[in-house]
Formats: C-alpha cells, structure tokens, sequence
C-alpha cells in the first residue's frame, strides 16, 4: 500500500466514481483503476461493488475511508513543515532544560540541530523539577522541555517523549581509593565524603537510599549549583553520585569515572506542548527523538 493509492481510494469517495477521479487526478482511467485492484488484492477484500459505471463502497470500503484521509492529512502536515523548514534561515526554539540533561543529551542535541539550522537561535532556561518543566511547557513560556525522572511523567495536556535511559555513576577525584576498578558497590562508599545534590533531586534520593541500606556515608556538601559539583570533586573535596550524562566532562577534567553497583536509572524525556508546534521547535524535536545521545560515554 502506498499514498498515490490512498489518493486515488479518496478521490473516488469524493467524486463518486472512476472516470471523475480520474479527472481530478490528472491520470487516465486504466492506471487508476489498476492501482485500485492492486490495493485490493494487497487488502484481500474489494473496497468497490462495481455496478455499470456506478461505484458503492463495500463495508471494508467504508471502514477505510477515515484511517485513509487521516493519512494523507499527515502526509500534508509533514510536506507543510518540510517546505517551511527548508527555507528557515532564521527563530528561535524556546526550550527548559533540567541541569544534568543540560550536559548530555542536550549538547548533542543542539550541536545537531545547529548543522541543520545554523541561523536558528536555542534559547536554553533553566528548570530543577519535572514539574515547574511541564509547567513551564503547559502555560507556553518554552515550547519544549528536557527532564529526567525515575518515574513516567505521565503530565496532563503535555507530550512525553522517551529520548534516552541514563544511569548514576560515581565520580571521584584523580586520586581516588578505589584503585583501578571501574566499578563501585554501594557499601564502597561507607566511610567516604560525598557530594549530592539537594533534597528533592533522584541523585540526592539515590544517596539517601544508599544510607538507607545501613552504608555509613557522610554528607559532605549539598551543591544547589551543579556546575560547582565536578571541581569540588577534582579538588577533593569528596565523590559525587551523578548521572552518566557528565562522564565525558569529568574524564576530561581528570576525574575517575565509576559505575554504580546495582545500578540505578533514570528516564531522559523531551517534553512538548499538546499543540502544534513552530516549525523550528518541530524541527528540534525530530533531531531530539532521532538521534543516538550515547556518544558521551
């Protein structure tokens, strides 16, 4: 089955007939009719009761004609933003991003969409909670949103879009005790100086959990900044618990880089309103859910 079927199947809903449609099509009569008897055949049912030169629908006719028109009002939907994007030289995509999802996978994400659309500008707010996101996205003040959550969202007159799993990691300063290993069980931390995030966050939730299990940890700072995190760890001042989004930024910077054992998980969601959307914030989220944000580790 293809679109040129579905558009001759409407037109002879339409304009009753084959000869009409035909006409409206621009096509000779015979390839229409062929392109009906091959979709029929495809479908295993007539779609047509051929009475003279007089048409009526069959049910499995009448059954298609809906799904048929949705189709081809996608198929129009998706040419329009094509055409609007392939001359869009110039806008502005509005989107609210949590930290961690500022350092992966949103840097892929932008630097993509910034080959495509160079003259588009990315404007990036800040946001610390799922919730004040989807509000954010809800009252229209960012078309657009990126979270993590441990749980679906599941948020009301809001899109979710799953684009990613990540995971938590430890990481520690150059000099860590850890030796050569690449992997840290939870009870390793017993003893040791950590640096989380503030109550509220997965990554603080994480910790607490840890605690929970009876592993003797301290609370060495409580970073309401994020970006405060990595050189508190490269100046040794504890290991952070942190999602793996910020592997690749603090192997560059020195630090080692430890998987969390069992592991724990997190749900990185692009967020969007339930409306249409402008074509560049369109266009963002097509490179958002098609990309591979696994470059980082």
């Amino acid at each position: 089955m293809d679109t040129r079927q579905l558009e001759y199947f409407v037109a002879i809903v339409d304009h009753n007939g084959f000869s009409k449609a035909a006409a409206r099509m621009h096509v000779a009569q015979p390839s229409l009719s062929q392109a009906i008897q091959r979709l029929e055949r495809e479908l295993g049912t007539a779609l047509f009761h051929r009475v003279g030169r007089r048409v009526q629908l069959t049910a499995a006719g009448r059954a298609m004609v809906e799904p048929a028109r949705q189709v081809l009002r996608g198929l129009d939907t998706t040419r329009a933003s094509v055409e609007s994007i392939k001359g869009m030289l110039s806008g502005r995509v509005d989107i609210a991003v949590m930290p961690s999802q500022a350092v992966e996978p949103l840097t892929t994400i932008v630097t993509r969409f910034a080959e495509r659309f160079p003259g588009v500008t990315v404007n990036v707010a800040a946001v610390f909670t799922p919730p004040e996101a989807i509000e954010k996205v809800r009252e229209g003040a960012c078309e657009l949103a990126l979270v993590g959550s441990g749980d679906p969202l599941r948020p009301v007159g809001v899109q979710e879009h799953p684009v990613e799993m990540q995971k938590f990691i430890l990481v520690a300063p150059p000099d860590h005790p850890f030796g050569d290993a690449t992997r840290a069980h939870w009870s390793d931390l017993a003893g040791h100086r950590v640096i989380t995030y503030p109550a509220g966050s997965r990554g603080r939730h994480l910790v607490d959990r840890i605690r929970a299990e009876g592993v003797d940890l301290h609370i060495a700072v409580e970073a309401g900044h994020r970006e405060a995190i990595l050189p508190l760890v490269l100046n040794g001042a504890g290991v952070a618990v942190l999602t793996e989004s910020w592997t690749r930024t603090a192997r560059s910077g020195g630090a080692q880089v430890l998987d969390l054992d069992p592991p724990t998980w997190i749900q990185i969601s692009l967020l969007n309103r339930d409306a249409p959307l402008t074509p560049a914030a369109g266009a963002f989220r097509r490179i958002a859910l098609s990309s591979a944000h696994n470059s980082h580790r």
